[in-house]
């Protein structure tokens, strides 16, 4: 009787993930060492950063999470507390494709951004793991920096209004 409640939880859970996960690219493309050199100038730094940062935007979230899971080690109550909102995240603001019903009635994505946020922020105070978070956060956009500016983009596919920007889709109405 319990079996099928259970089932369909494990089931929802885990077609989430794999919803988020599709945004994530390989990670050998990602930690490819060949693909690293320095910018010739700044306007080349900042298009490969915003190339990069486009294009690999669920490896950096994932670098993200990890940063800062781990900027938690010494705080046991806080891990905890960061894995279930990691999941609560992943189950009902990424990984939902319809809408979120509560008693009938549904719910704006808004609304739940807003709610998770907020718990989120409460979790922070409530623990006072603020300062570890914070720089957990700084070191995770050092570390994503650094990746966008320095990974040459030259191998990367291009995206659909990139190819027509550079004319190889033909434009027509």
């Amino acid at each position: 009787m319990l079996a099928a409640p259970v089932s369909a939880v494990r089931s929802s859970i885990l077609s989430s993930f794999r919803s988020a996960y599709a945004y994530v690219r390989p990670w050998r493309l990602f930690f490819d060492l060949s693909a690293f050199s320095l910018p010739r100038n700044y306007t080349e730094a900042s298009n490969r950063f915003r190339r990069n940062d486009t294009y690999f935007s669920g490896n950096n979230t994932i670098v993200t999470l990890t940063i800062v899971f781990f900027s938690l080690i010494y705080h046991p109550i806080s891990m905890i507390i960061f894995l279930i909102s990691f999941f609560a995240w992943i189950t009902l603001y990424f990984g939902r494709e319809e809408p979120f019903v509560v008693i009938g009635r549904i719910v704006d994505d808004l609304a739940v951004l807003i709610v998770l946020c907020a718990l989120i922020e409460l979790s922070i105070v409530w623990t006072h793991v603020e300062l570890n978070v914070f720089v957990g956060l700084i070191s995770s956009c050092a570390v994503i920096g650094v990746h966008g500016v320095f990974r040459d983009t030259a191998d990367l596919p291009l995206d659909e209004s990139e190819k027509k920007m550079a004319g190889l889709i033909c434009g027509l109405v």
